[in-house]
């Protein structure tokens, strides 16, 4: 057990070495509610599946949730920012995947990439449980806490999530304002909008409801409010492209400006790995769409 966690620590001591320039708690004086227990791990072997002919890794017992600050250069900064919440079930986080592999990406387009490292494993989500969204609030109040001196502006703030990840970066578009019936010592201040300016959900999950597929989940609850929204998914995901298809036509009818794109192919959990499918090169679209909605100046 102890060179298990050993080799935990040097494994995730090796992602968050990337570029990073500085990490916070999510919670200073330790998350409400705690239900994990112990130090995080990384529980990847060598018959987990490969993602373009690479492993990614599985990070799990997530219970002291941060927030890692990856920075582009000063020559190339936009002063846009993107609060990444990877994915995983709400198990693990794909962490390299879903996570420091898109900060590498954002940064290379002038955005910093704030990493959201939340708690995980949870058996339930909002709206059973809030952990998640108020670990999404903190990490969206942190944010624009910080905006001056990470050179972010607080009015181009978005956020980016990945299947279990994208629900949460839609339960906190639709949910900015949440407030727990006992106030969370150690919270960010709830005067602060905890609303992203823009959303990212690439093969999201959990936005409909197995087995009708045919209306949104409960705890989803868009409204005219939303943030403008950009919408990814393969018609043969395992998870169901009907997640984008209902959540975007609920946005529609809403006249909340949607971007909606879906591909043949592609599956499940592709990350920014390119590969000879269409799919796995949405980065440029999702460039493309954040000059169209201005987060990103005209090239």
């Amino acid at each position: 057990m102890q060179k298990l966690l050993l080799l935990s620590a040097l494994v995730l001591a090796t992602i968050s070495s990337q570029a990073q320039q500085q990490t916070l708690p999510l919670w200073p004086s330790g998350p409400p509610d705690p239900q994990v227990q112990g130090p995080p791990m990384d529980i990847t072997t060598s018959k987990d599946r490969l993602v373009a002919g690479k492993a990614l890794s599985h990070v799990t017992n997530i219970s002291k949730p941060k927030l890692a600050v990856f920075q582009p250069t000063a020559a190339k900064n936009t002063a846009a920012a993107v609060v990444v919440f990877p994915g995983g079930g709400y198990r693990i986080l794909a962490y390299d995947l879903e996570g420091t592999e898109v900060c590498t990406w954002l940064n290379n387009i002038g955005v910093t990439c704030l990493l959201a490292q939340y708690r995980v494993p949870y058996r339930d989500h909002f709206p059973e449980n809030a952990a998640d969204l108020e670990d999404a609030q903190q990490a969206m109040r942190l944010a624009r806490t910080h905006a001056t001196d990470w050179h972010i502006d607080p009015k181009r703030i978005g956020v980016l999530g990945f299947s279990a990840g994208g629900h949460l970066a839609a339960v906190l578009s639709n949910h900015a304002a949440y407030q727990p019936a006992t106030p969370r010592k150690g919270a960010a201040d709830p005067s602060i909008d905890a609303r992203p300016n823009f959303t990212i959900l690439i093969y999201p999950a959990y936005l409909t409801p197995e087995p009708s597929l045919t209306t949104l989940a409960p705890g989803i609850d868009p409204t005219a409010n939303t943030p403008p929204t950009f919408l990814l998914m393969a018609e043969d995901d395992p998870v169901h492209v009907e997640n984008i298809f209902v959540y975007g036509r609920a946005l529609k009818d809403l006249k909340v400006p949607t971007e909606v794109h879906v591909f043949s192919e592609g599956g499940h959990g592709y990350g920014l790995r390119p590969t000879n499918l269409p799919v796995t090169h949405w980065p440029d679209l999702v460039t493309t769409w954040l000059h169209t909605i201005h987060v990103l100046p005209t090239p």
